[in-house]
């Protein structure tokens, strides 16, 4: 009701400024070349362009067609004009005259779908269409959201803002505004078979919010229903309605699951099916992503969902002729040894000590570092090595730590980063045949930016040696740290714990969902660490108050955990570590 009311307030602002610069415009003196000179208006399709704003050119106009309703606002983006306060004053008093014959009428959702997919710019001519109460009207189920806030710190505007927004990046995108910011988006946009199918995928994306159930699900029931009535034929609707459905796979499986493990690729190729699924679902999550709010899209995001759209691709376009694991191993190594130059040597010296599993893991670039990291620190009878570099690349600064490995070591090290002020975003975990571990970690700020400053890097460094050494206590430290966000604890976000065995051949998947806070991540690691399980890979996504935490896991003897008795007896040891009990309990001690 409040967002409503401040909408309402909005508009009448509106008129009375236009009124009153109407009043000013004639009053203001003319001097010079210009003396007695005025902008003329003129007629355009029946309406009148005053001063760059449409107007109507009657108190009926609307009323003696409803239709026009939707077409003031469909002339004002082709032409790119404003709409005239005193007209939008008027569509909103009108705009109840949109009854179910308008609706159905083809020439208004012509006129709709030409707007919505309009190749100038869509997006303030859709936001006044919404605040007129024109664009609920005519679309009854995007006006079940309008001025819909959703209460949590992840997302910044109202379900119907945050359309509204994604459709103008998608503009933006397809313009070639955004080149720089979605290289990969900007290549692929012309390459769709129906640009439209697009447009009306990102309006109706989140139009099910709010209904009790997955959006997800009831949003591609509202899509087969309107795709129709707007004007898309069958491909076109059925491709609508599962964008919808999917439109969160891809953000979900880029930050949640390894993109290096083969079953994330196969099970996602899977899904998608096509190229032109997967072109639609890249574009759709990057304008979804970035239309969440200011900082939700970086480079990290950009980075993952990259690796993913660039994996996919390769799978859909040579199925299961892609490289085998043999090939890809080779091809890593050769491209590591050019990386490494004169010293090429390692690739077969220390990289000998590393299997496959890393070789596939690690980005080439990684590797390098790490090989000659590892020489060097063997050269210096270094037990222990840690650097760190800021990598523009996936937005982050790399810890890489190489350490004699031993139970507990990755909670440690986790810890370590913590305390020195760094939030983990990625970690993978290697241990090698000489019995040292490669474990190479991404972190960012509070602010989601790398550290630059080699003052930070060293203290992040100084954590992690102080943690590993013992020097430090980890949870006093940690439990004295502030929440991440200060407003959340003013969220309820209660913990929750799933398993997955399908989702990788080799590992058991955990997700684990809290709130965020600086400790969650030592405490989770922890309890895998008492439960025998070994930590292959860990993934991290903040979601403003909330985390969500995957590992990679395995036993001891390097099998998937199974066992429902075991299952059960984990799943309570991380409900207990991720509970605010157990957070208001380390503050306490």
């Amino acid at each position: 009701y409040y967002f409503l009311q401040v909408k309402r307030v909005g508009s009448l602002t509106g008129v009375f400024l236009a009124h009153l610069d109407e009043e000013f415009a004639k009053k203001r003196p003319r001097t010079g070349f210009f003396a007695g000179w005025t902008q003329r208006k003129r007629a355009f399709k029946g309406y009148v362009v005053d001063g760059g704003r449409l107007r109507a050119p009657g108190d009926d106009w609307f009323r003696d067609d409803p239709v026009r309703l939707v077409e003031v606002f469909q002339l004002a983006e082709a032409e790119g004009l404003e709409v005239h306060p005193e007209t939008m004053r008027l569509a909103g008093r009108d705009a109840k005259l949109i009854d179910s014959k308008v609706r159905r009428d083809k020439r208004a959702n012509a006129l709709f779908l030409s707007l919505l997919s309009g190749r100038k710019d869509p997006e303030p001519a859709l936001r006044w269409m919404n605040e007129a109460g024109v664009l609920g009207r005519f679309v009854p189920d995007f006006g079940r959201v309008n001025a819909q806030m959703q209460f949590d710190m992840y997302h910044h505007y109202t379900v119907d803002e945050h359309t509204i927004r994604a459709i103008g990046l998608l503009s933006q995108i397809e313009r070639g505004l955004l080149t720089a910011d979605h290289p990969r988006a900007a290549r692929e946009f012309p390459k769709l078979a129906s640009r439209q199918a697009l447009y009306v995928a990102v309006l109706l994306h989140d139009i099910a919010k709010g209904r009790g159930g997955d959006h997800s699900v009831l949003g591609a029931d509202v899509a087969h229903r309107l795709c129709p009535r707007f004007g898309l034929d069958q491909k076109e609707t059925d491709l609508v309605a599962w964008l919808v459905l999917q439109h969160l796979l891809m953000s979900r499986t880029a930050q949640k699951r390894d993109l290096t493990d083969p079953k994330t690729i196969e099970d996602f190729a899977g899904e998608v099916q096509s190229l032109e699924r997967l072109r639609n679902l890249a574009i759709l999550t990057a304008v979804d992503i970035r239309a969440v709010g200011p900082g939700t899209w970086n480079s990290w995001k950009a980075q993952l969902l990259g690796e993913l759209y660039d994996a996919t691709q390769e799978r859909l376009r040579l199925g299961h002729k892609g490289t085998g694991r043999k090939q890809r191993v080779a091809a890593r190594k050769d491209a590591v040894a050019r990386l490494l130059g004169d010293r090429d040597d390692l690739v077969d010296g220390a990289g000998a000590l590393l299997g496959d599993a890393y070789w596939i893991a690690e980005p080439e670039d990684i590797i390098a570092s790490n090989l000659a990291q590892y020489d060097a620190a063997r050269a210096a009878g270094e037990q222990l090595s840690i650097h760190c570099a800021v990598d523009e690349t996936r937005g982050a600064t790399r810890v890489s730590v190489i350490a004699a490995d031993h139970p507990g070591l990755f909670y440690r090290m986790a810890g370590g980063i913590h305390v020195a002020g760094a939030n983990i975003i990625d970690a993978r975990i290697h241990t090698a045949k000489s019995g040292y571990a490669f474990d190479n970690f991404l972190v960012q700020d509070q602010h989601g930016q790398p550290f630059r400053e080699a003052a930070q890097m060293d203290r992040i460094a100084k954590g992690i040696r102080d943690a590993l050494l013992a020097r430090i206590e980890l949870v006093p430290k940690l439990a004295a740290r502030p929440l991440a966000h200060s407003r959340a604890r003013a969220f309820d976000v209660a913990p929750r714990v799933g398993f997955d065995n399908d989702a990788s051949n080799n590992f058991t998947v955990i997700e684990v969902t809290a709130r965020d806070r600086p400790a969650l991540l030592n405490r989770l690691a922890h309890s895998l660490y008492k439960a025998n399980l070994i930590v292959h890979s860990a993934h991290i996504t903040a979601y403003g108050e909330a985390a969500a935490d995957t590992f990679y896991v395995t036993d001891l003897t390097g099998e998937k955990v199974k066992a429902p008795e075991r299952l059960a007896d984990i799943e309570a040891a991380l409900l207990d570590a991720a509970s605010d009990r157990r957070q208001a309990e380390m503050e306490e001690a």
